[in-house]
């Protein structure tokens, strides 16, 4: 089975999540693409997200219906920064037999060589990246990436999805404290979840 595992804060999960999630599964044949909130981002310490299991419930109502989509809650139990090597280690004990990948965003791409026990982790699943135009492409679904580290270094070609889909997940909250208008950039379930529970209305941008 050709499994994706793809991690974030999803503070909220907004629309481009999914429709990057829906291209990835079509354009690589994945089986399954599983959605893992973490409890916190060890590339986001500076900023407190909105309540786990208030987000594991919006991930969760956002891909009801999909039957190729599911949502891991794993990361949201443990302790402290949640750290995507833990994780995938997990998933492979459970299903040995699988193939990973690790769905990223193009900008964690300069930090990867940072995050714990990378060359572990890039031995364990095969990376792939939501490109934004932003990178140089070789071929129709190849980018090269270089990491600024004093000296440039060529990482390595990763497969990569380019879908230009201008919506994130600061936008959303900004707009919420704005109190201005998220339909439509968010599953209507999850606008609920977030109008019921009072998210972001405090949060200065």
């Amino acid at each position: 089975m050709r499994t994706a595992l793809y991690g974030g804060s999803f503070d909220p999960i907004h629309h481009g999540h999914l429709i990057l999630a829906r291209e990835a599964m079509e354009r690589l044949a994945l089986d399954r693409i599983v959605f893992i909130p973490a409890a916190q981002s060890p590339h986001k310490l500076e900023r407190t997200p909105a309540p786990p299991a208030v987000r594991l419930a919006m991930v969760r109502a956002a891909i009801a219906g999909e039957p190729r989509f599911e949502c891991d809650d794993s990361e949201t139990k443990r302790e402290g920064p949640s750290f995507t090597v833990d994780t995938v280690e997990a998933w492979r004990v459970k299903f040995p037999h699988d193939e990973f990948f690790c769905l990223i965003g193009e900008d964690n791409v300069r930090e990867l060589h940072t995050w714990r026990r990378y060359e572990e982790l890039r031995a364990m699943v095969k990376f792939v990246v939501f490109g934004r135009d932003a990178y140089p492409s070789h071929g129709a679904d190849k980018v090269y990436v270089a990491i600024d580290t004093g000296v440039s270094a060529l990482l390595r070609e990763m497969p990569v999805i380019q879908r230009r889909v201008d919506i994130s997940a600061t936008e959303v909250r900004k707009r919420v404290a704005q109190r201005r208008s998220i339909r439509y950039l968010v599953p209507e379930a999850v606008r609920e979840i977030i109008e019921t529970h009072r998210l972001y209305q405090g949060e200065s941008h």
